[in-house]
């Protein structure tokens, strides 16, 4: 399976060596698109809705921090040539893979990438043991809860009451009052999934519920469930069912 990439760098030089150096098909990867400032950036991240961003934090028109914060970015790369600690908390809290000082070198960048292509296909693997329970159309994915761990419990619960809003890890965190690191670990330590996944997963699973109400059309379904697009909940919803949204619904109504 090849992961698609949108890279976002303002020095056309910078932009144009690592575009030619990098060894994408070898690493799984396919390059989508280039931006050079953050709001094309934005817009070209919005459209794609690549896999992975690359991107640097100083650009023009926005800072790359800025356009992460505005996209459906799951997995980030920054490369930059400023050593800002604000910087890097900001990123970690979007998270992040990881943060690159300019110049990077190719085969840094490449080993940064290969291990970020293994998480997200372990993450892919997590998705698919989901998926292989599932029965019968229109079933809901099968999700860990009431797990006898009182951090684990209260954080399903915020999840049950917030997932309709732009909520990630960090309020997550922030409600619990916990470490970000100390809650993804002990989050996946106990359901088997990282919080995103089981956000989203929860999220696809009250989009299936609402689908059975035919007077809602998918992009209110994707708003009410908490999706920033209509495109990010057609893939994430693909990711975990194996169908599209549309098929999905055309399927439920005929049986």
């Amino acid at each position: 399976m090849s992961y698609s990439v949108v890279f976002v760098e303002d020095e056309q030089i910078v932009r144009e060596e690592i575009v030619s150096s990098i060894r994408w098909e070898l690493l799984g990867l396919n390059l989508v698109g280039t931006a050079s400032d953050g709001l094309e950036g934005e817009q070209l991240i919005k459209r794609t809705e690549p896999d992975i961003v690359i991107t640097d934090i100083r650009l023009p028109a926005q800072d790359g921090l800025t356009m992460l914060s505005h996209c459906p970015v799951n997995h980030a790369v920054i490369l930059t040539g400023h050593t800002d600690f604000n910087y890097m908390k900001q990123a970690i809290r979007l998270g992040v893979f990881d943060y690159l000082l300019k110049p990077v070198d190719d085969e840094e960048l490449e080993e940064t990438l290969a291990a970020l292509v293994k998480k997200i296909q372990e993450e892919d693997k997590d998705v698919e043991q989901l998926r292989s329970r599932e029965s019968t159309v229109g079933e809901l994915i099968p999700l860990p809860r009431g797990v006898n761990n009182h951090v684990i419990d209260a954080t399903i619960a915020f999840i049950s009451d917030n997932f309709h809003e732009p909520v990630g890890l960090q309020e997550a965190a922030a409600y619990l009052e916990l470490s970000e690191s100390h809650l993804s670990r002990l989050f996946k330590e106990v359901t088997g999934l990282n919080f995103l996944q089981y956000l989203n997963a929860w999220r696809v699973n009250k989009s299936i519920e609402m689908m059975k109400d035919p007077k809602k059309n998918i992009s209110e379904i994707a708003t009410s469930c908490g999706f920033p697009t209509p495109g990010y909940f057609a893939k994430i919803f693909k990711r975990f069912i194996g169908k599209t949204p549309s098929q999905f619904r055309d399927e439920m109504s005929a049986l």
